[in-house]
């Protein structure tokens, strides 16, 4: 195993990832044949794609698996959500340590342009060209608890609800498992009367910028942390523009992001 593939997927990672992966199925009970790629070296060259953001046929050999195979394996793996199961371990361990700080959750969205795929629109903030968008939740300190994506010209406002309904219950340290924020932090693009009352009636203070009668900068002190994992999201190349046809996939790499993001925090 080459010093690359032991970098881009840790011991730490590679056990978390085992829990979650479907076994494999062996095709050649008989046997022969050619050895099946190793599904650890395939999720190096899918890691190394979502960072570098090179296309699948720009993987480098170094790897073992061509192309072909590890796009294979991505696309598999996307229909079977292992990603959103595996960010849901990383949540459940980072709970279980007490790293997760359920106080001042904090949702934002980020527009990028789209050169393909279904959810695509456009936006109104890029000259009306075809674009994409990536809405998240995040707890007090800038980890995802909830991730979505759609086409650039859905409001900001109708994704709230859905991403508050997908935030996963969550181990704690002490406790029952957890789903709710105490107070959610959101700036004007958010602000409407029935969003105020559904989190309202379920316990959830809103702290929402209220349009002509309220500075958005007085929630900058608690909302940056928002815009901080969306920089963190831009680490992953693959996320600057959206090359994927189809929904899921590019759901998929928004969840690598999200993955990496949670094991470096796991790792400290």
């Amino acid at each position: 195993m080459t010093d690359l593939v032991e970098r881009l997927v840790p011991d730490e990672l590679w056990v978390l990832f085992r829990r979650v992966v479907p076994p494999t199925e062996v095709i050649r009970p008989q046997g022969g044949g050619r050895r099946r790629a190793g599904d650890r070296e395939a999720l190096a060259a899918i890691i190394f794609v979502a960072t570098s953001g090179c296309t699948w046929r720009q993987l480098p050999p170094v790897f073992g698996p061509a192309w072909q195979t590890v796009y294979r394996r991505f696309a598999q793996w996307s229909r079977e959500r292992v990603w959103a199961r595996l960010y849901r371990v990383i949540l459940d361990e980072l709970g279980a340590r007490g790293e997760l700080d359920w106080s001042r959750c904090a949702i934002d969205s980020v527009s990028l342009r789209a050169a393909k795929g279904s959810l695509t629109g456009p936006n109104p903030t890029d000259r009306g060209k075809l674009g994409s968008k990536i809405h998240l939740v995040t707890d007090r300190n800038g980890l995802p608890l909830s991730m979505g994506i759609s086409a650039a010209n859905l409001h900001d406002s109708q994704a709230l609800k859905p991403l508050i309904c997908g935030i996963p219950p969550v181990r704690s340290r002490r406790g029952p498992r957890r789903r709710k924020p105490d107070k959610l932090h959101a700036d004007k693009g958010y602000d409407y009367a029935h969003l105020r009352r559904w989190l309202r009636e379920r316990n959830i203070t809103s702290r929402i910028a209220r349009k002509g009668t309220e500075s958005s900068s007085r929630l900058g002190r608690h909302r940056w942390v928002v815009e901080r994992t969306v920089s963190w999201l831009a680490g992953c190349r693959r996320l600057h523009r959206c090359y994927e046809r189809k929904p899921e996939h590019f759901l998929a790499f928004v969840g690598i992001a999200a993955v990496l993001i949670g094991h470096r925090r796991l790792a400290r």
